[in-house]
């Protein structure tokens, strides 16, 4: 019994560890920086103590949660460029670089305003998007992808997808999946006709006003 302890007890400290890196993300993202750390240990299920002997102080605890961030954005190019279709791989990364932005919950966009210059993360982000021009690249190839399509468009999609605005997360997030389907469809060299995912309802129904001059002649036809 005491050969597996300390096993145990690394395996719990990890997930701890991603359960506080977890919630930091979807409470930051939510609510803004300013939150206190107790209100971080209290969403991922710890006590300040674990919290803190992870991340002793928050700025860690904030970087090193974007940077997991961006990993996540560049393994995401990387299962497309492992997949045996080209195509397939370049929409799977589209779908998945959208959901990912989505459920981000603008956490990246209050990090860089934060803390502009607390990472380097130029590396990380050239490897990026040298990997999303060799994804691009193969694509073309298979003649799916239009030959007009550059880097830039990626780039400009993921800028528009980050403006998506939506009542709740579950509507943003399906909002992000018919707009991922819309810019495959726009992508292909030859479009199709595949169904869209549902589109949620992301303004309050507003009452559309009678006109006054009906409601005159109408008005003027009673009386």
């Amino acid at each position: 019994m005491t050969a597996h302890l300390p096993h145990t007890l690394r395996s719990d400290a990890r997930d701890n560890r991603e359960r506080i890196l977890e919630a930091a993300r979807t409470v930051f993202g939510s609510a803004g920086l300013d939150v206190p750390m107790r209100e971080i240990a209290r969403s991922a299920e710890v006590g300040p103590a674990t919290l803190y002997r992870h991340f002793p102080t928050k700025e860690m605890l904030v970087a090193e949660a974007f940077t997991d961030q961006m990993l996540a954005c560049r393994s995401l190019v990387d299962e497309g460029l492992a997949d045996p279709d080209p195509w397939h791989g370049f929409c799977l990364t589209i779908e998945n670089l959208c959901e990912l932005q989505a459920r981000d919950h603008g956490f990246t966009a209050a990090f860089m305003s934060t803390y502009p210059h607390a990472l380097d993360f130029a590396a990380i982000r050239t490897s990026s998007l040298t990997a999303a021009a060799e994804l691009i690249r193969r694509a073309k190839d298979t003649g799916r992808l239009r030959p007009d399509i550059m880097l830039d468009d990626l780039i400009l999609m993921i800028m528009a997808n980050n403006g998506i605005q939506a009542s709740t997360p579950a509507a943003r997030l399906a909002a992000s999946r018919r707009f991922a389907a819309l810019m495959i469809q726009a992508f292909q060299a030859t479009p199709g006709s595949a169904p869209l995912p549902p589109l949620p309802r992301l303004m309050p129904t507003v009452p559309v006003p009678r006109h006054k001059s009906n409601q005159s002649k109408h008005s003027a036809t009673r009386g």
